[in-house]
């Protein structure tokens, strides 16, 4: 394991199963992807980023004691019951934000989301 992700993980270590499970998913099912630690998130890429994991770095009211967030975007505003938030940068892009408490939900709803936001993003303009 990446000495960056588990310093990244460091207050949360209980979430770190999702991450590498995360991860996994992602660079088994894309060839070309790349990912970068940064100091609050892994950012993944194709030609541009297209899913992004955070821990949580503060307690934040309401939220679970453990979890990690998942951020994506598509082209158009996507409303579900797991996506926490939905903002619009930019017309016609939308990044949502996803939190996962448990291994299981890394499933295939979540990994379509990415999938769907590896495909927009390649086609970015």
């Amino acid at each position: 394991m990446n000495q960056d992700i588990l310093t990244l993980f460091d207050k949360m270590p209980d979430a770190l199963p999702f991450y590498e499970q995360l991860e996994k998913q992602i660079l088994d099912t894309f060839a070309d992807v790349t990912f970068k630690v940064g100091k609050t998130q892994v950012s993944f890429y194709n030609k541009y980023g297209f899913a992004w994991v955070w821990p949580p770095y503060r307690k934040v009211k309401g939220w679970p004691e453990v979890y990690m967030g998942v951020t994506f975007g598509l082209g158009h505003k996507l409303e579900h019951p797991r996506i926490i938030e939905a903002v619009q940068p930019y017309p016609n892009r939308w990044t949502h934000h996803v939190l996962v408490q448990h291994e299981e939900e890394i499933d295939a709803q979540l990994l379509s989301w990415i999938s769907d936001s590896y495909y927009f993003s390649l086609n970015k303009r």
